[in-house]
């Protein structure tokens, strides 16, 4: 059987008159778009927002070596976060898997925690309330933990719809073996669940790309806070946030390409619900 992705497990194909809607709908909110766009350039360049000096800045070296310098930082705190969310959320992830029942609850309590309270308020409290305990950390640490603790319930949660995706044959052949549960789910029933949940998985570190852009907050020298350097000395807001946006978007188009060539190297069918 040909491996499908985890979109082509949720959504049924659509049928011929649907694509045909489809298609329809698509050039018709593309024109759409271009008539927009076409006004939204009119208007910038009737308030002068197309001059040269706000945009002569970007051909100079040293305006894309600072905005690169901000742009690996972003990234750096992204990877970090998003390893840091993966660890908590695989042991929240076998916590609310356990028979233990104490254990089940603390894990289903954090989950449920760290879903429901924003990034914003993390941040505040890693950047108003912990340094008044003594404990110092960098500007890079206070936007890097509170992404990173707000993205690892998601991700505890997508890995636990991995685990249950794993058809119970498999983890039933396994005992047959004489495999203890430990080894069972780490040698057969975590590998195939991965596989399930990678496009879950990178979509969450585009969130956690995102969210890093709170990091102004915390002046970490990241590509928005280096962005807002630049507007304060070109005093030219519109061009850099635009050249940022883009950046954003080619970086998270990225992401999402890696998500779909994974998913389709990777995807497998499956039904039914692993006991681990």
């Amino acid at each position: 059987m040909k491996p499908t992705s985890i979109r082509e497990m949720l959504y049924e194909p659509p049928g011929p008159a649907a694509r045909k809607r489809i298609s329809i709908l698509t050039w018709l909110a593309m024109a759409a778009l271009v008539v927009l766009t076409a006004l939204v350039i009119r208007q910038f360049a009737v308030t002068g927002q197309l001059d040269a000096r706000y945009w002569s800045f970007f051909a100079r070296a040293t305006t894309w070596r600072f905005l690169g310098e901000g742009l690996l930082t972003t990234l750096e705190a992204a990877v970090t976060g998003a390893g840091i969310a993966f660890a908590l959320g695989f042991l929240m992830m076998r916590g609310k898997l356990r028979k233990n029942r104490p254990l089940r609850f603390i894990s289903t309590v954090l989950i449920e925690f760290t879903r429901g309270v924003p990034t914003l308020l993390f941040i505040y409290f890693f950047f108003l309330v912990v340094p008044q305990t003594g404990w110092k950390l960098s500007a890079f640490w206070k936007i890097t933990l509170p992404c990173a603790i707000s993205a690892c319930g998601v991700v505890a949660e997508a890995l636990r719809s991995g685990v249950n995706a794993v058809p119970r044959g498999q983890t039933e052949a396994a005992l047959s073996l004489g495999l203890t549960d430990t080894r069972l789910f780490y040698k057969v029933v975590f590998p195939q669940a991965i596989r399930f949940v990678i496009p879950s998985l990178i979509a969450e570190l585009v969130i956690v790309l995102k969210d890093t852009t709170f990091a102004y907050i915390v002046t970490c020298a990241d590509l928005m806070q280096n962005a807002k350097v630049l507007i304060s000395n070109y005093d030219a807001m519109l061009s850099v946030y635009l050249v940022v946006a883009v950046l954003y978007i080619l970086i998270n188009y990225l992401l999402n390409r890696l998500s779909d060539r994974l998913a389709a190297g990777s995807g497998r069918t499956g039904a039914g619900r692993s006991a681990v």
